[in-house]
């Protein structure tokens, strides 16, 4: 895993298509229990180099009822996004999809060198369409994630805008939070 996650943080695959230029960020290594498949990192992130590293990591840790220290812990959690590095803003507002090559160039290398994986969280639509295919929408895929366990949890990407649609969807905070949050501690009990 070490050469892996080394080769990663060196990729510059996308570098002309990035407004900040390359800096992959992830966390990863070998005896991760859970492993995160989000979406790309943000500017925060870009700047700081840690992953969810601004508002939308608080409110996934808070869905994942994980402290900070828990949730850093490669041992416990690793994150692999479906783009290692922030694609830049979109012209009307947000940020940019990740980068289209680079789930296809690094997950196939990385995926196999975990040993002891219990759950992967699929955290947006990118990354739950990337694993999970593209047959349904978002909020539908995430009112069934029973149907995916026990090996994946669909979410929706924990952004501001997810607070007006789980306020839309009532049904998320009653019954997939704590789901959400019963398959985390079951994935990380001895």
């Amino acid at each position: 895993m070490a050469e892996a996650a080394a080769a990663a943080s060196a990729c510059t695959f996308c570098a002309l298509h990035l407004p900040l230029g390359p800096r992959p960020i992830h966390q990863l290594h070998e005896q991760a229990r859970i492993l995160v498949t989000s979406q790309a990192p943000g500017t925060k992130a870009h700047l700081s180099g840690i992953p969810f590293e601004d508002a939308s990591g608080e409110r996934l840790r808070d869905w994942l009822g994980l402290e900070r220290d828990r949730f850093y812990d490669p041992t416990k959690l690793a994150i692999l996004p479906m783009g290692l590095c922030y694609p830049g803003r979109l012209p009307r507002g947000g940020d940019c999809p990740p980068r289209p090559e680079c789930a296809p160039l690094w997950h196939p290398r990385i995926l196999p060198r975990f040993t002891n994986l219990r759950l992967r969280l699929l955290v947006g639509a990118y990354a739950v369409r990337f694993v999970l295919g593209p047959r349904m929408a978002l909020s539908e895929r995430v009112a069934r994630y029973a149907e995916s366990l026990p090996t994946h949890f669909p979410l929706p990407h924990p952004s501001w805008r997810t607070l007006v649609w789980a306020k839309k969807n009532p049904w998320f905070d009653a019954e997939v939070i704590p789901a959400l949050r019963q398959e985390v501690e079951r994935a990380l009990a001895d």
